[in-house]
């Protein structure tokens, strides 16, 4: 498989051949769904906590006599029915990340480069260096190559100029190769790689 290699600036830089074993599989959804949830319960914080009626610091005095009084047999004013008591079965610091396999991952994000070679949204540029960081300038070399929504992926290290130039710009991530993941290429419309790039999952995926 063929693409045409761009420039920043548009311009026709050659072309170059694509692995169809990672590039040209036909796209599962069902695999794409497992990586996305698998990657967004991983980086769930499970910070939230509430309250239990042993945390909260409320007279364990029985409140009435047991018998003859016609209610309910409470013992504490923590319980969960009582105003300012616990609250029953509520939501426990805990991690929410669970497990799946890595030949299960990696076969994923060779089905989201796929995807995006399908739907005719994978750009392959020569390489992202710009002489000065300004954020005006790559905007509309952006414009010019219908980027509005996209992920670019660099070579092992992304050019300083570059990345200070394209942090500003909304809709526009920018990662390393050893970053790239199935969630990021989902998110964005366009992936944009680098001939570095491609080198680089072509050497991985080998």
């Amino acid at each position: 498989m063929k693409l045409d290699i761009t420039t920043l600036e548009g311009k026709s830089a050659g072309s170059v051949d694509l692995n169809e074993t990672i590039f040209g599989l036909d796209p599962r959804a069902d695999l794409l769904a497992r990586c996305v949830r698998w990657q967004l319960a991983k980086r769930q914080a499970g910070t939230h906590a509430t309250k239990g009626r042993s945390d909260i610091n409320r007279t364990t005095k029985k409140l009435y006599k047991q018998k003859g009084t016609g209610n309910a047999r409470h013992g504490a004013a923590s319980a969960p029915q009582f105003r300012g008591g616990g609250r029953a079965f509520g939501p426990v610091v805990r991690s929410h990340a669970h497990d799946l396999p890595k030949k299960v991952r990696a076969l994923a994000l060779r089905h989201a480069l796929s995807s995006k070679v399908k739907d005719a949204s994978l750009i392959i540029i020569d390489d992202v260096k710009l002489s000065d960081p300004k954020t005006k300038g790559l905007i509309e070399r952006f414009g010019k190559m219908g980027l509005g929504s996209a992920l670019i992926i660099g070579g092992v290290e992304i050019e300083a100029n570059f990345q200070r130039a394209a942090r500003n710009i909304p809709n526009i991530d920018v990662l390393p190769v050893q970053g790239i993941n199935v969630y990021d290429i989902l998110r964005r419309e366009k992936l944009v790689l680098t001939k570095a790039a491609v080198d680089a999952l072509e050497a991985r995926f080998k």
